[in-house]
Protein backbone atom coordinates (compact mmCIF):
# COMPACT_ATOMS: atom_id res chain seq x y z
CA UNK A 1 0.00 0.00 0.00
CA UNK A 2 1.23 3.50 -0.87
CA UNK A 3 0.88 6.76 1.02
CA UNK A 4 -2.08 7.53 -1.25
CA UNK A 5 -3.94 4.72 0.50
CA UNK A 6 -3.98 6.89 3.64
CA UNK A 7 -5.44 10.30 4.38
CA UNK A 8 -4.81 12.89 7.07
CA UNK A 9 -7.14 15.54 5.63
CA UNK A 10 -9.18 15.50 8.81
CA UNK A 11 -10.97 18.78 8.11
CA UNK A 12 -12.43 17.41 4.89
CA UNK A 13 -13.60 14.30 6.73
CA UNK A 14 -15.49 16.49 9.18
CA UNK A 15 -17.03 18.86 6.64
CA UNK A 16 -18.12 16.06 4.31
CA UNK A 17 -19.42 13.93 7.19
CA UNK A 18 -17.40 11.05 5.81
CA UNK A 19 -18.60 7.63 7.04
CA UNK A 20 -15.93 5.85 9.08
CA UNK A 21 -15.31 2.16 9.69
CA UNK A 22 -13.80 1.67 13.15
CA UNK A 23 -12.05 -1.72 13.13
CA UNK A 24 -11.00 -1.47 16.79
CA UNK A 25 -12.46 -3.90 19.31
CA UNK A 26 -15.92 -3.05 20.73
CA UNK A 27 -14.46 -2.19 24.15
CA UNK A 28 -12.31 0.50 22.52
CA UNK A 29 -15.22 1.85 20.49
CA UNK A 30 -17.41 2.21 23.60
CA UNK A 31 -14.79 4.36 25.30
CA UNK A 32 -15.02 6.89 22.50
CA UNK A 33 -15.37 7.21 18.75
CA UNK A 34 -16.33 9.76 16.10
CA UNK A 35 -19.57 10.99 14.57
CA UNK A 36 -20.57 8.96 11.50
CA UNK A 37 -18.45 6.00 12.65
CA UNK A 38 -19.62 2.39 12.81
CA UNK A 39 -17.83 -0.33 14.75
CA UNK A 40 -17.05 -3.29 12.49
CA UNK A 41 -14.10 -4.79 14.37
CA UNK A 42 -11.27 -6.82 12.95
CA UNK A 43 -11.06 -8.69 16.25
CA UNK A 44 -13.50 -9.10 19.13
CA UNK A 45 -12.77 -8.12 22.73
CA UNK A 46 -11.91 -11.72 23.63
CA UNK A 47 -9.67 -12.15 20.58
CA UNK A 48 -7.94 -8.86 21.43
CA UNK A 49 -7.37 -10.09 24.98
CA UNK A 50 -5.79 -13.35 23.78
CA UNK A 51 -3.62 -11.58 21.22
CA UNK A 52 -2.50 -9.10 23.88
CA UNK A 53 -1.35 -11.93 26.15
CA UNK A 54 0.55 -13.52 23.26
CA UNK A 55 2.19 -10.18 22.43
CA UNK A 56 3.25 -9.64 26.04
CA UNK A 57 4.77 -13.09 26.38
CA UNK A 58 6.16 -13.78 22.90
CA UNK A 59 6.28 -10.54 20.93
CA UNK A 60 4.61 -9.01 17.89
CA UNK A 61 5.28 -11.78 15.36
CA UNK A 62 3.62 -14.48 17.44
CA UNK A 63 0.71 -12.13 18.27
CA UNK A 64 0.08 -11.43 14.58
CA UNK A 65 0.24 -15.16 13.80
CA UNK A 66 -2.37 -15.85 16.49
CA UNK A 67 -4.54 -13.04 15.15
CA UNK A 68 -4.59 -14.55 11.65
CA UNK A 69 -5.37 -17.94 13.15
CA UNK A 70 -8.29 -16.59 15.20
CA UNK A 71 -9.68 -14.57 12.28
CA UNK A 72 -9.68 -17.08 9.45
CA UNK A 73 -12.09 -19.12 7.39
CA UNK A 74 -15.76 -18.23 7.84
CA UNK A 75 -15.00 -15.71 10.60
CA UNK A 76 -12.70 -13.78 8.29
CA UNK A 77 -15.21 -13.98 5.45
CA UNK A 78 -18.02 -12.61 7.63
CA UNK A 79 -15.93 -9.65 8.77
CA UNK A 80 -14.85 -8.81 5.24
CA UNK A 81 -18.47 -9.01 4.08
CA UNK A 82 -19.53 -6.60 6.83
CA UNK A 83 -16.95 -4.07 5.62
CA UNK A 84 -17.91 -4.58 1.98
CA UNK A 85 -21.62 -4.14 2.72
CA UNK A 86 -20.96 -0.89 4.57
CA UNK A 87 -18.65 0.33 1.80
CA UNK A 88 -21.32 -0.48 -0.78
CA UNK A 89 -23.87 1.65 1.07
CA UNK A 90 -21.26 4.33 1.90
CA UNK A 91 -18.84 4.59 -1.05
CA UNK A 92 -16.72 7.31 0.59
CA UNK A 93 -16.15 5.31 3.80
CA UNK A 94 -12.67 5.27 5.35
CA UNK A 95 -11.05 2.78 7.75
CA UNK A 96 -9.26 3.42 10.99
CA UNK A 97 -7.84 1.60 13.99
CA UNK A 98 -6.12 3.08 17.05
CA UNK A 99 -2.85 4.31 15.53
CA UNK A 100 -3.48 3.61 11.86
CA UNK A 101 -1.24 0.56 12.06
CA UNK A 102 -1.68 -3.15 11.70
CA UNK A 103 -5.41 -3.62 12.18
CA UNK A 104 -6.59 -1.02 9.67
CA UNK A 105 -3.83 -2.03 7.25
CA UNK A 106 -4.90 -5.68 7.42
CA UNK A 107 -8.54 -4.72 6.90
CA UNK A 108 -7.53 -2.48 4.02
CA UNK A 109 -5.58 -5.28 2.34
CA UNK A 110 -8.39 -7.78 2.75
CA UNK A 111 -11.02 -5.37 1.39
CA UNK A 112 -8.81 -4.41 -1.55
CA UNK A 113 -8.89 -8.02 -2.78
CA UNK A 114 -12.55 -7.47 -3.64
CA UNK A 115 -13.01 -3.80 -4.52
CA UNK A 116 -10.85 -0.83 -5.55
CA UNK A 117 -8.66 0.58 -2.82
CA UNK A 118 -10.26 1.90 0.37
CA UNK A 119 -8.41 4.61 2.29
CA UNK A 120 -7.51 4.53 5.97
CA UNK A 121 -6.81 7.32 8.43
CA UNK A 122 -3.14 8.12 8.75
CA UNK A 123 -2.34 7.92 12.44
CA UNK A 124 -5.74 6.34 13.09
CA UNK A 125 -8.04 7.22 15.97
CA UNK A 126 -5.25 8.83 17.99
CA UNK A 127 -4.24 11.32 15.29
CA UNK A 128 -7.83 12.27 14.43
CA UNK A 129 -8.73 12.63 18.11
CA UNK A 130 -5.73 14.92 18.70
CA UNK A 131 -6.77 17.02 15.72
CA UNK A 132 -10.31 17.42 17.05
CA UNK A 133 -9.17 18.38 20.55
CA UNK A 134 -6.78 20.96 19.09
CA UNK A 135 -9.64 22.38 17.03
CA UNK A 136 -11.72 22.89 20.19
CA UNK A 137 -8.84 24.76 21.81
CA UNK A 138 -8.14 26.82 18.67
CA UNK A 139 -11.75 27.57 17.69
CA UNK A 140 -12.11 30.69 19.92
CA UNK A 141 -9.66 32.45 17.60
CA UNK A 142 -12.33 32.48 14.92
CA UNK A 143 -15.58 33.54 16.58
CA UNK A 144 -17.06 35.59 19.39
CA UNK A 145 -19.23 33.58 21.79
CA UNK A 146 -22.63 34.76 22.96
CA UNK A 147 -24.57 33.06 25.75
CA UNK A 148 -28.34 32.65 25.62
CA UNK A 149 -29.71 32.98 29.13
CA UNK A 150 -33.19 32.91 30.55
CA UNK A 151 -35.28 31.35 33.29
CA UNK A 152 -35.95 27.62 33.23
CA UNK A 153 -38.78 26.92 30.82
CA UNK A 154 -38.27 30.07 28.77
CA UNK A 155 -37.65 28.05 25.62
CA UNK A 156 -33.93 28.63 25.21
CA UNK A 157 -33.29 25.34 23.41
CA UNK A 158 -36.27 25.90 21.13
CA UNK A 159 -34.89 29.31 20.14
CA UNK A 160 -31.33 28.05 19.89
CA UNK A 161 -32.32 25.43 17.32
CA UNK A 162 -33.93 28.10 15.15
CA UNK A 163 -30.65 29.98 14.84
CA UNK A 164 -28.11 28.75 12.31
CA UNK A 165 -25.00 30.02 14.05
CA UNK A 166 -25.61 28.22 17.32
CA UNK A 167 -24.51 24.99 18.97
CA UNK A 168 -26.86 23.01 21.19
CA UNK A 169 -24.55 21.68 23.90
CA UNK A 170 -27.43 19.99 25.72
CA UNK A 171 -28.33 18.13 22.55
CA UNK A 172 -24.75 16.93 22.14
CA UNK A 173 -24.68 15.85 25.80
CA UNK A 174 -28.16 14.24 25.65
CA UNK A 175 -29.22 16.05 28.80
CA UNK A 176 -31.49 19.02 29.44
CA UNK A 177 -28.95 20.55 31.80
CA UNK A 178 -31.15 20.68 34.90
CA UNK A 179 -32.05 18.55 37.91
CA UNK A 180 -34.92 17.04 35.96
CA UNK A 181 -32.95 16.98 32.72
CA UNK A 182 -31.97 13.32 32.62
CA UNK A 183 -32.95 11.52 29.41
CA UNK A 184 -33.92 7.84 29.31
CA UNK A 185 -31.06 7.01 26.97
CA UNK A 186 -27.61 7.33 28.50
CA UNK A 187 -25.39 10.33 27.98
CA UNK A 188 -22.57 9.79 25.50
CA UNK A 189 -19.06 8.99 26.63
CA UNK A 190 -17.10 12.14 27.48
CA UNK A 191 -14.86 11.50 24.47
CA UNK A 192 -17.86 11.17 22.14
CA UNK A 193 -19.25 14.49 23.39
CA UNK A 194 -15.92 16.24 22.82
CA UNK A 195 -15.56 14.78 19.32
CA UNK A 196 -19.12 15.83 18.42
CA UNK A 197 -18.46 19.32 19.79
CA UNK A 198 -15.32 19.58 17.69
CA UNK A 199 -17.25 18.54 14.57
CA UNK A 200 -19.85 21.24 15.22
CA UNK A 201 -17.23 23.91 15.86
CA UNK A 202 -15.31 23.04 12.69
CA UNK A 203 -18.54 23.18 10.65
CA UNK A 204 -19.60 26.55 12.11
CA UNK A 205 -16.16 28.13 11.90
CA UNK A 206 -15.86 27.00 8.28
CA UNK A 207 -19.02 28.97 7.50
CA UNK A 208 -17.30 32.12 8.72
CA UNK A 209 -19.78 33.17 11.41
CA UNK A 210 -18.52 36.12 13.41
CA UNK A 211 -20.28 34.85 16.54
CA UNK A 212 -21.72 31.60 17.84
CA UNK A 213 -24.59 31.32 20.30
CA UNK A 214 -24.60 28.81 23.16
CA UNK A 215 -27.02 28.16 25.98
CA UNK A 216 -25.87 29.08 29.49
CA UNK A 217 -24.61 25.73 30.81
CA UNK A 218 -21.75 26.27 33.25
CA UNK A 219 -19.04 23.63 33.37
CA UNK A 220 -21.21 20.50 33.46
CA UNK A 221 -24.20 19.13 31.56
CA UNK A 222 -25.30 16.16 33.62
CA UNK A 223 -22.20 13.97 33.92
CA UNK A 224 -20.55 15.57 30.88
CA UNK A 225 -18.07 18.39 31.36
CA UNK A 226 -17.23 21.02 28.80
CA UNK A 227 -13.48 21.06 27.98
CA UNK A 228 -11.79 23.37 30.47
CA UNK A 229 -10.30 26.01 28.17
CA UNK A 230 -13.43 26.17 26.05
CA UNK A 231 -15.68 26.46 29.12
CA UNK A 232 -13.50 29.30 30.39
CA UNK A 233 -13.86 31.10 27.06
CA UNK A 234 -17.65 30.78 27.20
CA UNK A 235 -17.74 31.98 30.81
CA UNK A 236 -16.49 35.41 29.74
CA UNK A 237 -19.05 35.83 26.95
CA UNK A 238 -21.79 38.46 26.76
CA UNK A 239 -25.29 37.29 27.62
CA UNK A 240 -28.55 37.61 25.72
CA UNK A 241 -31.56 37.04 27.99
CA UNK A 242 -34.69 35.38 26.64
CA UNK A 243 -37.75 36.81 28.37
CA UNK A 244 -40.85 34.61 28.44
CA UNK A 245 -44.07 34.97 30.42
CA UNK A 246 -44.49 32.76 33.48
CA UNK A 247 -47.56 31.09 31.95
CA UNK A 248 -45.66 30.21 28.80
CA UNK A 249 -42.77 28.89 30.86
CA UNK A 250 -45.18 26.59 32.69
CA UNK A 251 -46.47 25.29 29.36
CA UNK A 252 -42.98 24.75 27.92
CA UNK A 253 -41.81 22.94 31.05
CA UNK A 254 -45.03 20.90 31.14
CA UNK A 255 -44.46 19.83 27.54
CA UNK A 256 -40.88 18.78 28.31
CA UNK A 257 -41.06 17.32 31.83
CA UNK A 258 -44.50 15.72 31.58
CA UNK A 259 -45.91 15.21 28.07
CA UNK A 260 -42.77 14.30 26.14
CA UNK A 261 -41.20 12.56 29.11
CA UNK A 262 -44.15 10.21 29.60
CA UNK A 263 -44.29 9.45 25.88
CA UNK A 264 -40.59 8.58 25.90
CA UNK A 265 -40.93 6.43 29.02
CA UNK A 266 -43.89 4.60 27.51
CA UNK A 267 -41.88 3.93 24.36
CA UNK A 268 -39.00 2.59 26.45
CA UNK A 269 -40.79 0.65 29.22
CA UNK A 270 -44.21 -0.19 27.77
CA UNK A 271 -47.10 -0.72 30.18
CA UNK A 272 -44.85 -0.22 33.24
CA UNK A 273 -43.66 3.20 32.08
CA UNK A 274 -45.58 5.17 34.73
CA UNK A 275 -43.82 3.43 37.62
CA UNK A 276 -40.38 4.10 36.13
CA UNK A 277 -41.21 7.73 35.36
CA UNK A 278 -42.58 8.42 38.86
CA UNK A 279 -39.53 6.81 40.43
CA UNK A 280 -37.10 8.93 38.40
CA UNK A 281 -39.05 12.12 39.11
CA UNK A 282 -39.15 11.42 42.85
CA UNK A 283 -35.40 10.71 42.84
CA UNK A 284 -34.83 14.06 41.14
CA UNK A 285 -36.94 15.79 43.77
CA UNK A 286 -34.93 14.17 46.55
CA UNK A 287 -31.75 15.65 45.09
CA UNK A 288 -33.04 19.19 45.51
CA UNK A 289 -34.38 18.89 49.08
CA UNK A 290 -31.37 20.50 50.73
CA UNK A 291 -31.38 23.53 48.45
CA UNK A 292 -35.17 23.86 48.46
CA UNK A 293 -35.63 23.46 52.20
CA UNK A 294 -37.73 20.85 54.01
CA UNK A 295 -41.00 22.82 54.11
CA UNK A 296 -41.05 23.77 50.44
CA UNK A 297 -39.81 20.31 49.52
CA UNK A 298 -42.77 18.81 51.35
CA UNK A 299 -45.19 21.06 49.45
CA UNK A 300 -43.53 20.13 46.15
CA UNK A 301 -43.89 16.41 46.86
CA UNK A 302 -47.53 16.83 47.86
CA UNK A 303 -48.32 18.71 44.64
CA UNK A 304 -46.67 15.95 42.63
CA UNK A 305 -48.57 13.24 44.51
CA UNK A 306 -51.85 15.09 43.90
CA UNK A 307 -51.07 15.26 40.18
CA UNK A 308 -50.29 11.54 40.07
CA UNK A 309 -53.60 10.75 41.73
CA UNK A 310 -55.54 12.90 39.25
CA UNK A 311 -53.79 11.26 36.32
CA UNK A 312 -54.53 7.78 37.66
CA UNK A 313 -58.20 8.63 38.22
CA UNK A 314 -58.96 10.77 35.16
CA UNK A 315 -55.93 10.41 32.83
CA UNK A 316 -55.65 14.21 32.90
CA UNK A 317 -52.16 15.68 33.15
CA UNK A 318 -53.20 19.27 33.83
CA UNK A 319 -52.66 18.99 37.61
CA UNK A 320 -48.90 18.74 37.03
CA UNK A 321 -48.92 22.40 36.01
CA UNK A 322 -49.44 23.38 39.67
CA UNK A 323 -46.37 21.31 40.57
CA UNK A 324 -44.38 22.93 37.75
CA UNK A 325 -45.44 26.45 38.76
CA UNK A 326 -44.27 25.83 42.32
CA UNK A 327 -41.02 24.22 41.12
CA UNK A 328 -40.22 27.19 38.88
CA UNK A 329 -41.14 29.84 41.43
CA UNK A 330 -39.56 28.30 44.52
CA UNK A 331 -36.58 26.41 43.14
CA UNK A 332 -35.40 27.48 39.71
CA UNK A 333 -36.21 31.20 39.70
CA UNK A 334 -34.29 32.17 42.86
CA UNK A 335 -31.21 30.35 41.57
CA UNK A 336 -31.40 32.01 38.18
CA UNK A 337 -31.97 35.46 39.67
CA UNK A 338 -28.81 35.02 41.72
CA UNK A 339 -26.81 34.00 38.63
CA UNK A 340 -28.24 36.83 36.53
CA UNK A 341 -27.52 39.46 39.20
CA UNK A 342 -23.98 38.18 39.46
CA UNK A 343 -23.48 38.54 35.70
CA UNK A 344 -25.59 41.65 35.04
CA UNK A 345 -22.62 43.53 33.60
CA UNK A 346 -22.37 40.93 30.84
CA UNK A 347 -25.97 41.34 29.64
CA UNK A 348 -26.00 42.57 26.05
CA UNK A 349 -29.69 42.34 25.21
CA UNK A 350 -33.02 41.25 26.68
CA UNK A 351 -36.17 40.39 24.77
CA UNK A 352 -38.67 37.86 23.48
CA UNK A 353 -37.69 35.11 21.05
CA UNK A 354 -38.68 37.19 18.03
CA UNK A 355 -36.91 40.28 19.38
CA UNK A 356 -33.73 38.28 19.95
CA UNK A 357 -33.85 36.86 16.43
CA UNK A 358 -34.21 40.39 15.03
CA UNK A 359 -31.37 41.62 17.22
CA UNK A 360 -29.04 38.82 16.15
CA UNK A 361 -29.70 39.66 12.51
CA UNK A 362 -28.19 43.09 13.12
CA UNK A 363 -24.88 41.54 14.17
CA UNK A 364 -22.24 41.13 11.51
CA UNK A 365 -22.29 37.81 9.70
CA UNK A 366 -21.35 36.77 6.20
Amino acid sequence: MTNSSQTSDFKSLVLSKTPLIDVRAPIEFKKGSFPHAVNLPLITDEERHLIGIKYKNYGNKEAVTLGHKLVSGEIKENRINAWLDFKKDNPSAILYCFRGGQRSKIAQEWISEYIPEIKRLKGGYKAFRNYLMNEIDNSPKYFKPLILGGHTGSGKTILLNKIQNSIDLEGLANHRGSTFGKQISAQPAQIDFENSLAYKLIEKVNKGFSYLLFEDEGKYIGSIYIPKNFAQYLSNASIIVLETSFEERINITFDEYILKAQINYKREFGKDYFVFWINDMKNAMERIEKRLGSMRHKVLKELFSDAIKVQEETESLEEYKYWIAYLLKEYYDPMYKYQLDKNKDKILFKGSASEIINYLETLKNP
